[in-house]
């Protein structure tokens, strides 16, 4: 028995998914803004180089019937999109000129 969360095909990036492999747009923002500037550019440098291959092993399943190691995947895709941002352009985990301002979704789509 295995106590990994994702992929064997992802197993390189098991070192982030206790952290990253967020269910909510909320816990990923929550993960983003508590996590340095190096955490998160170690994060994407891993797993910028390899987010395609996890978009088409993603894309085999149906959104509503996936594995359990491959929604998992797909949140980690979630979360460096939410790092992203910071990483590219930004330099820090705030969006820069915006207050406190922060949007509550609703509804998010599933998985």
């Amino acid at each position: 028995m295995t106590d990994a969360l994702l992929p064997a095909e992802f197993a390189d990036l098991e070192p982030f998914a206790a952290k990253w492999c967020l269910a909510t747009e909320r816990e990923r923002f929550a993960a983003r803004m508590s996590t340095s500037m190096d955490e998160m550019q170690t994060f994407y440098d891993a797993f910028f180089p390899r987010g395609e291959a996890a978009i088409v092993y993603c894309d085999q399943f149906p959104l509503d019937d996936m594995p359990e190691d491959a929604e998992r995947l797909l949140q980690l895709l979630y979360s460096l999109v939410m790092v992203s941002f910071p990483v590219e352009v930004w330099r820090q985990p705030h969006v820069p000129d915006s207050g406190a301002a922060y949007l509550d979704l609703l509804i998010e789509p599933l998985p």
